[in-house]
């Protein structure tokens, strides 16, 4: 593991290997048996500590002026060296005694590194009680701390974490780019940089000439088959460690030629031979079977098939098994070779034959065991050539990626690569060698069943499971069988170190060769060291250690040569972890925490041509001092990726150059994927793989680096088995750092916490690189490798995929993200000095519009007999008095309640008698109206009108919800001054309830009257207002900004909104619209109670509220009454979207058919919802709609209609903006499917009478046409102003009369509080003009300033939900400049977590902005208006005060 040295502590923590060699055999026991206690968890961590430093004591000289107590303190666990299949051990891995190998020194110099941190208190998560798996929530209140205020105290404390600025400071003055360039990293001027001379390629011994070297490997099979009949071959074992079967060299030689015979003559499918020559076949072999590996993998040579060794798959889900299944399809693989044993364990189809894997190609599967193959003739010889170059086997590899590609090997390289082995380890024949590793690839197959059949040699091949069961099996066979040569990984040896107590009788002194196939990882040396100090008394000799260094692509690439061989003596290079991520290799003297201690791996292969090659660009030669890949040139490599000629270009055909630009030599060379260095008497060191390889802000670091700094924090206690996996992720034009691991089960949530915030701090002080994401999982969910051990690229893809389900996740990002673009500092503004020309403003057309001129369209008498709605009332009811002008529909579909003009007009009046007589009102006094969606409410309204009172529509509470919804009404009726609530004898009943009495005084409410038994009245004196400029009603609403705001309508300005309406969608008594909106405020309000009055129209009314019970009852409606004109909500076109998105063919065969719609108009006060009415249109086009029905209109408090499609006019336009360029406050046109592009509808027509300009925010001048600025609006129908209780008009005068600063200084404006932008299109209106296109942005109020640029919430909104299918809904808005998201969550609580990553990555990526908090929860969280919009400012109050109860709340660091 990668080893860190802290020199001056090494004394105190570890007897050095002379004192623990010169430790008494017992104490030495004794200490291991504490060691194997912890590893199976049968003492705690701190018994350990104790019995370990009560055992030491007497052999630990005092250290001069190092406090006792210190000493002890340090004395941390000995060599806890350790154990999980790391990244390149895929191949075997994990049992119960994994935790990986662990370097004594390194941990020591991570507590060193840590005690360094002051500890600095992070904000711990916090998770809702049903995903805790231990703690409470309380865990996480700071002391003292009141519990509402529990969320801002979290948020003080992750504020306090980020005071430490981590990226450099900025430049003075810098100009605000257009494209907000992505920070480049400038190089340190102070990082080390390489100084050595240009490296020479090494070249290895020659490839001695041995007078009967065979031809090729068959040869020799064949040779040692016929005259060494009986000689053993290969030993296979059971699972108790019992040889069950002796495979002899005469018997693997019929075998194989049955075998052979019988794939070549008995497999046919009509009457053709199934295979031919050069055919690849997969080889599905468990690995407790080497016996019938090897005769198959024999036997498809022989019968010059090419035979592609696989794992066996188990289930249809393994981890990479569908890659495998690519590989065998772009091989061609039609038949899998396998074992009954292994046929009759793989799942089956309902037919009985095996199914097909996902991915795979369609195989046959031929059970090779002795009853189905036959004997061939006597006159069948299998023709055995020389080495040809053809293909002779194909392993697999997984790549970085997760990819796995098919290396092939050729018959001569096989050959050579078997020769060089022989003459490297000194090969002779009849040796014993054990076998530890997969005898199906890698050097598991080259020493176990390639070299040893060329040299005759016996294995002994100890299967993974004995290993689970028995870690010491396989020096129990060293030991058994006199083994000369034993080839193991160094978790291998680890593993027997924790189980060596009971074995006294066991002797490795017939060693001469110790083959450590993973020498070359980081931590190798500290498995060799400590098993070294053990087994040295057990007749281990020292120099029998030979680590080695190979690939898949380069095979073995260098290997330390047995001690006979007369080399020098091994080496260990104590390196700077800093220089290493320059990748300049610089000897650590200092006492420094952050080193690697690495090994040498010998000397290059007999044969072989190597040299060291830049990592990245052109392949040039390393300097002597500078790390790079390792490349090889020998004919024993691989030769090719099969079927993948690009790649294998650049692999496998590599030509290295020197400084100079010229070839090194004329041959090709292989890129091994090993990083690493030549060191002095020519001696090979590796430090890393490729793929581990992570690059950082322009700096290199290995995973496994970063896994064994993870595992030096105390991972006994935290982590499940040691298993950790390290990975980076792209996000923002960067690698990022990921840390997964499995955490115990036993583990407390705060423990955790702790154990991730210091693995944090220890990875930052060692490797000085930030980690990104820190992410812990339950135990044993981690994708696993065929033997065990993690599987990397499928870990990586579920954490992007959002699948690892975590329980725990720490994100960093605002230590790590250090290429953010600059803040943008605003510009000086064009002001009044610039040129205004005509009506150019900066050379642009000034971006003002106007509806058509009212006064044209309409005979001026008749506007003037309609100033007055009552006025309208009267007439129609004397002139029309039976035309219906109102349809309630209930959920049924069922007419409840219709109004002619005269009722109308007659519930009225009796509704103004009561006022008058019953509750002694005066004209002018304010009337609350509270009435559920309804005829009641209409008559009311107008009988406030001809009382001379002021109506308040007022929505009434919910029955099951009065805690919330009961307070705004009370706060609605105090703030309006109403003096009198006018309502239904049930509601007036629910007022003054009990439950009432729990959320409001009940007692302070005005004077109450019911309006549902009113008496028949005398013929009533209607009150004549003295002007129109009179106040007829108020307006009040609730804004998304959580503000209650009522606006004042004069009896002109609602007899001209009328107008407007009627004159934009050409409403006349003949005509129907159906309405399905709220009726409370706003245009839903003017086109429920005042429009049909005005128009003469009939109004067919659907309360939204009825769809609950009966979504399609608006549509059924619309389609019954065949309607032309209709308006709804964004949230009734939600529901209909979604409740009704799968059934159009139910509601076609009950013949609903949209076809008679020409407009449906969306109601609303906020940028245009694009993508629900293109789904909208889209889901309805099946029933007739016409896809250039679905339009939106534009109000807001100034001005309820500035807006509104209508019937005549040209479709609305959609533009694609750059969504970069609009947080910068500016327009700019980009093509459709543009990165960084928003889509943006026009907000309807602008209606008659109505004027817009756009205006500077902040200089109240003019803008340009398509420049962003606030949308202004002049009409006779804006309001005259707001309505407030504490006479605040001051505070908002200009919202209602503004001027502009130049220009058109004349006109009164009122300010919308929208930013917009109008835009010349080519199309024209209806009178002959080019059409001015009115988009609307979105509100100001709701806009968020961060790092000095305006964005609009809806925009990260989306981004969010896009990046994970669980996400149901989402809302953002900012705390003390943090950005919080919070994430309704439609999947399963243990998906929670796997949200925040993706969340925090797609914000950085689309916004360039890092999310400071996210939080997690259910359904129906985020509070939504009657519009449908969402209450952001609620939501934040909500959150603040503690009242969300979110499923789990991750503060990002």
């Amino acid at each position: 593991m990668a080893e860190r040295n802290s020199t001056g502590l090494l004394m105190m923590l570890e007897p050095s290997p002379a004192i623990a060699m010169s430790l008494p055999v017992e104490v030495r026991e004794k200490l291991a048996e504490l060691e194997l206690e912890l590893s199976e968890g049968d003492i705690t961590q701190k018994g350990y500590e104790k019995k370990r430093a009560k055992l030491l004591a007497p052999y630990i000289p005092q250290i001069k002026g190092v406090e006792p107590s210190l000493q002890k303190e340090n004395r941390i666990q000995m060599s806890q060296a350790a154990p999980l299949g790391s990244k390149h051990n895929k191949s075997r891995a994990t049992n119960t005694r994994d935790e990986r190998f662990r370097s004594d020194l390194h941990t020591e110099a991570v507590h060193a590194a840590l005690a360094k941190y002051k500890e600095r208190k992070m904000p711990m998560p916090s998770k809702r009680r049903s995903v805790l798996v231990q703690s409470s929530v309380e865990a996480c209140t700071p002391p003292g701390v009141p519990v509402n205020s529990r969320v801002s105290s979290k948020i003080q404390q992750l504020l306090n974490t980020l005071k430490r600025p981590k990226r450099p400071s900025l430049r003075e003055f810098f100009i605000d780019d257009f494209e907000e360039l992505v920070d480049v990293q400038q190089p340190d001027p102070n990082q080390p940089k390489a100084e050595g001379n240009q490296m020479s390629p090494l070249a290895g011994e020659p490839l001695g000439v041995v007078t009967n070297w065979p031809p090729s490997l068959l040869a020799s099979l064949q040779r040692w088959g016929i005259t060494q009949p009986r000689s053993p071959c290969l030993t296979a074992l059971d699972n108790a460690g019992k040889p069950v079967y002796t495979l002899t060299y005469g018997k693997l030689w019929t075998r194989s030629q049955k075998l052979a015979f019988t794939l070549l003559n008995k497999l046919s499918t009509r009457n053709e031979p199934l295979l031919l020559p050069g055919d690849r076949v997969a080889l599905v072999f468990p690995n407790s079977d080497p016996v019938m590996f090897m005769v198959a993998f024999y036997g498809c040579l022989l019968a010059e098939l090419i035979p592609v060794p696989i794992e066996v798959p188990l289930t249809r889900k393994d981890a990479g098994s569908q890659q495998i299944g690519f590989l065998l399809g772009s091989c061609g693989v039609t038949l899998a070779l396998t074992t009954d044993a292994c046929q009759k364990g793989l799942p089956k189809a309902q037919t009985g034959e095996v199914v097909t894997f996902k991915g795979w190609p369609r195989l046959l599967w031929f059970v090779t065991d002795g009853k189905h193959v036959v004997k061939p003739p006597k006159d069948w010889h299998p023709t055995i050539r020389e080495a040809n170059n053809e293909i002779a086997y194909i392993e697999y590899k997984t790549s970085k990626e997760g990819s796995t590609m098919g290396i092939t090997v050729s018959h001569p390289a096989m050959l050579a690569h078997c020769h060089a082995l022989t003459q490297a380890c000194g090969y002779t024949e009849a040796e014993t060698i054990c076998n530890v590793l997969d005898f199906k690839r890698d050097a598991g197959l080259w020493h176990g069943v390639l070299t040893s059949v060329m040299t005759r040699m016996h294995v002994i091949s100890i299967p993974y499971s004995l290993m689970k069961v028995n870690p010491l099996s396989w020096i129990q066979k060293v030991h058994t069988y006199k083994a000369r040569v034993a080839v193991v990984k160094s978790r291998d040896m680890h593993w027997s170190l924790l189980a060596q107590r009971d074995q006294r009788d066991i002797s490795l002194s017939s060693l001469r060769m110790l083959i450590v196939t993973d020498g070359a990882n980081p931590w190798s040396i500290s498995s060799c060291d400590a098993f070294l100090n053990v087994f040295q008394a057990r007749g281990l000799r020292p120099e029998v250690i030979c680590p080695c260094a190979s690939s898949a692509e380069g095979m073995t690439v260098a290997i330390r040569r047995p001690p006979e061989s007369g080399v020098p003596p091994p080496g260990k290079a104590v390196l700077s972890m800093s220089g290493l991520s320059h990748s300049v290799i610089r000897v650590d003297t200092e006492e420094k925490l952050s080193v690697l201690t690495v090994q040498d791996v010998g000397q290059v292969m007999p044969g072989a041509l190597v040299c060291v090659v830049r990592v990245e660009g052109t392949p040039y030669l390393c300097q002597t001092d500078e790390v790079g890949e390792i490349c090889v040139s020998s004919g024993s490599t691989g030769v090719a990726y099969y079927g993948l000629p690009g790649m294998t270009k650049n692999t496998f055909q590599t030509i290295p150059v020197r400084a100079s630009g010229g070839p090194i030599s004329g041959r090709p060379f292989t890129r091994t994927s090993l990083l690493g260095f030549v060191g002095p008497d020519n001696l090979v060191f590796i430090v890393g793989r490729m793929d581990g390889l992570m690059t950082v802000c322009g700096r290199r670091h290995n995973a496994d680096d970063v896994v064994a700094t993870a595992l030096a924090v105390e991972p006994m206690k935290f982590v499940y088995r040691g298993r950790i996996a390290v990975f980076s992720v792209s996000v923002l034009h960067d690698e990022r750092i990921v840390v997964v691991a499995e955490q115990r089960p036993d583990a407390s949530e705060e423990g955790s916490f702790q154990w991730m915030s210091r693995v944090l701090q220890a990875i930052d002080s060692i490797h000085q690189v930030g980690v990104y994401c820190l992410a812990l999982v339950p135990a044993n969910t981690m994708p696993k490798a065929p033997l065990g051990g993690i599987h990397i690229s499928e870990t990586k893809q579920k954490f992007l995929e959002g699948a690892l389900h975590p329980c725990n996740v720490l994100m960093c990002p605002h230590s790590c993200v250090t290429n953010l673009p600059k803040p943008r500092q605003k510009q000086p503004e064009v002001g009044p000095a610039s040129m205004i020309v005509g009506n150019l403003v900066a050379g642009k057309r000034i971006a003002q519009a106007c509806g058509r001129d009212v006064a044209q369209l309409e005979d001026n008498d008749q506007a003037r007999k309609f100033l007055y709605m009552q006025d309208v009332l009267q007439w129609r009811a004397q002139a029309t008095p039976d035309h219906p002008l109102f349809l309630v529909l209930n959920a049924k579909g069922t007419v409840s309640s219709t109004a002619s003009c005269l009722q109308l007009q007659k519930r009225a009046e009796r509704v103004a008698m009561a006022l008058i007589e019953k509750g002694r009102l005066n004209p002018g006094d304010h009337v609350a109206l509270v009435y559920p969606p309804g005829i009641d409410l209409i008559a009311t309204f107008y009988g406030c009108l001809y009382a001379g009172c002021v109506p308040v529509t007022v929505r009434p509470p919910h029955p099951q919800n009065l805690a919330t919804t009961l307070p705004t009404v009370k706060m609605i009726v105090e703030v309006s001054k109403s003096v009198c609530i006018l309502t239904t004898q049930a509601i007036m009943k629910l007022l003054k309830s009990k439950e009432a009495a729990a959320a409001v005084d009940v007692k302070s409410w005005p004077m109450v009257l019911d309006t549902d038994d009113l008496p028949r009245t005398k013929r009533l004196q209607i009150y004549k207002p003295p002007t129109p400029e009179m106040l007829a009603y108020l307006d009040f609403s609730v804004s998304t900004m959580g503000i209650l705001a009522g606006v004042k309508m004069s009896h002109a300005a609602t007899s001209a909104l009328c107008r407007s309406i009627k004159l934009q969608c050409e409403l006349y008594p003949s005509r129907q619209i159906a309405i399905c909106l709220d009726p409370y405020c706003g245009l839903g309000f003017a086109l429920w109670c005042l429009s049909s009055v005005y128009s003469g129209h009939q109004s067919i009314l659907v309360p939204p509220l009825e769809l609950d019970s009966n979504v399609s009852l608006w549509l059924s409606a619309v389609s019954q009454y065949k309607v032309r004109i209709t308006f709804c909500s964004y949230s009734v076109m939600e529901m209909c979207t979604k409740g009704l998105g799968t059934q159009t063919e139910a509601l076609r065969l009950r013949n609903i058919n949209l076809s008679c719609v020409r407009t449906c108009m969306v109601v609303a006060e906020e940028r245009p919802r694009i993508t629900l009415t293109q789904s909208f249109s889209k889901i309805f086009k099946d029933l007739g709609l016409s896809p250039r029905a679905v339009s939106t209109t534009f109000g807001c408090r100034v001005n309820m209609a500035v807006c509104l499609q209508g019937t005549s006019g040209p479709d609305p336009t959609t533009v694609y903006l750059d969504m970069r360029a609009l947080r910068h406050e500016r327009v700019r046109m980009v093509e459709r499917g543009s990165p960084h592009s928003l889509s943006l509808m026009e907000s309807g027509k602008i209606l008659p009478g109505v004027k817009v300009v756009i205006a500077n925010t902040e200089t109240k001048g003019p803008l340009g046409d398509s420049h962003l600025g606030e949308v202004w609006v002049s009409s006779p129908h804006n309001a005259t102003g707001y309505y407030t209780v504490y006479g605040e008009d001051a505070l908002h005068a200009d919202h209602f009369n503004t001027k502009l600063s130049f220009g058109d200084t004349q006109t009164v404006w009122a300010r919308t509080g929208y930013l917009g932008f109008l835009r010349r299109t080519e199309l024209t209106d209806a009178s002959g003009e080019r059409h001015d296109a009115l988009y609307v942005v979105g509100s100001l109020d709701e806009t968020l300033e961060l790092r000095g640029m305006r964005y609009h919430p809806i925009d990260i909104e989306t981004s969010v939900i896009r990046s994970h299918k669980c996400i149901a809904e989402c809302a953002v808005f900012t705390w003390t400049n943090l950005l919080v998201v919070v994430v309704e969550l439609s999947g399963s609580e243990q998906e929670a977590l796997d949200l925040v990553p993706l969340v925090t990555n797609v914000v950085l990526e689309d916004h360039y902005l890092i999310v400071g908090v996210v939080v997690v929860v259910d359904p129906g969280v985020i509070p939504i208006n009657s519009r449908g919009e969402k209450q952001r400012m609620h939501l934040r109050d909500g959150f603040l005060a503690d009242q969300l109860d979110p499923i789990y709340v991750a503060y990002n660091m």
